[in-house]
C-alpha cells in the first residue's frame, strides 16, 4: 500500500504529537500529564486498529505491526496507571519488534528502488529530526545519571520531534511543489 493511499495518517500523526506533548508534560511533572498520555496512547490504539481493519490485503508483517502497536499502547496505559503485568506486554513488544525488524526492518524507510529525492529544505528537516532524536536519547541517559542539563536537552528533543511531525503533517503540499522544481538529490 503506497503512502498516499494509507488512511487515517493525519489523525495518527496528531495523536503521536499529543502523546509526545503528554510525555513532555510528564517529564516536567505537570499534574495533567497522565490523562494526556493515556489519551495519546488510546487514540493511537484505536486509530491504528481501524487503519488495520480497513486495509484490504493483509500480510503477516501487517499482523506483526498490529501486535506491536496494540501491546505498546496497552503497556503505556498500564504504566501510566501503575498496573501490574507490564513485563508481559514488554516481552510481546520485544518479540514483535524483532520479528518486524527481521521481516521488514530498514527497508520500511527506503523507497522501492532505494533512491530518495530530497530538496535542501527536506534535508535540513531530516537533520533536525536526527538531532531531536539524539537529544532525546542523550537527555534520557543524562536524566538517568541525574546530570544538570538533562531536562532541557530532553525537552528540546521532544519539541524538535513534535515540530517535525507537525511539519510533515501540514507541509506536504509545499514539499510536493518543491519536488516539481527538479531540486532532487539521489542517494544510493
Amino acid at each position: 500500500m503506497s503512502t498516499g493511499k494509507k488512511i487515517l495518517t493525519t489523525p495518527l500523526r496528531i495523536s503521536i504529537v499529543v502523546l509526545l506533548l503528554g510525555m513532555l508534560a510528564r517529564i516536567l511533572s505537570w499534574t495533567f500529564a497522565p490523562p494526556i498520555v493515556i489519551i495519546g496512547f488510546s487514540a493511537i490504539l484505536v486509530l491504528y486498529a481501524l487503519r488495520f481493519w480497513k486495509k484490504y490485503d493483509k500480510q503477516f508483517v501487517d499482523y506483526v505491526k498490529l501486535v506491536l502497536v496494540v501491546f505498546w499502547c496497552i503497556n503505556g496505559v498500564f504504566r501510566m496507571l501503575d498496573l501490574p503485568y507490564t513485563l508481559l506486554f514488554q516481552v510481546v513488544i520485544c518479540i514483535s519488534f524483532i520479528t518486524w525488524f527481521i521481516l521488514e526492518g530498514t527497508a520500511y524507510f527506503m523507497d522501492v528502488d532505494r533512491r530518495s529525492k530530497n530538496s535542501s529544505l527536506q534535508i535540513w528537516w531530516n537533520i533536525a529530526m536526527v538531532m531531536g532524536t539524539l537529544s532525546i536519547i542523550s537527555g534520557s541517559l543524562m536524566k538517568i545519571l541525574q546530570w544538570q542539563f538533562a531536562t532541557p536537552l530532553l525537552v528540546l528533543g521532544i519539541v524538535i520531534v513534535a515540530a517535525y511531525i507537525l511539519k510533515d503533517l501540514f507541509g506536504v503540499t509545499k514539499i510536493k511543489e518543491e519536488d516539481r522544481n527538479n531540486n532532487e538529490e539521489f542517494q544510493l
